[in-house]
């Protein structure tokens, strides 16, 4: 509950770290990221805020559409699911156990080969050298991954 004294639960800390730190990954870009820090501690330097104030900020400083991204990570508990499955050679994945409208760039390798996908809870493709690749999920997302036998 917002706007009262109210606990929460007991994953807030790890969660807020693993959450910023996917989305320092998503910005790809430390510098930027380190700027993005620095702009909100200035904007913000002894003020009481409100986490609306916060996602805002950060959407706008991004140029990222973080709404169901904040949505996932900060009003639930769930952690979301990259399902992923390969059928001759395509990659067919999308994101499952979200909120609506979540969608986040995903950094996947693809034979030791990184590639950015843009998953959503909707089956996409993508073509890949093998039916037999590899293929692997950036370790930086607060995500869980799970491949599909065909």
């Amino acid at each position: 509950n917002y706007n009262v004294n109210n606990e929460g639960s007991g994953d807030m800390y790890y969660k807020g770290a693993n959450m910023l730190h996917t989305l320092r990954t998503m910005v790809n870009d430390d510098e930027k990221w380190r700027q993005i820090l620095r702009t909100l501690n200035k904007k913000f330097y002894h003020q009481t805020v409100t986490t609306q104030q916060i996602e805002n900020f950060l959407a706008e400083e991004t140029g990222l559409d973080l709404t169901g991204f904040f949505n996932q990570y900060l009003r639930t508990t769930i952690i979301p699911v990259f399902e992923y499955k390969i059928e001759n050679k395509t990659l067919k994945f999308r994101f499952s156990n979200t909120v609506e409208h979540f969608k986040i760039p995903l950094l996947i390798n693809i034979d030791e080969k990184e590639h950015w996908i843009n998953p959503t809870n909707e089956w996409k493709s993508i073509k890949i050298p093998s039916a037999n690749s590899s293929i692997s999920v950036n370790n930086n997302f607060y995500i869980k991954s799970l491949q599909i036998k065909s």
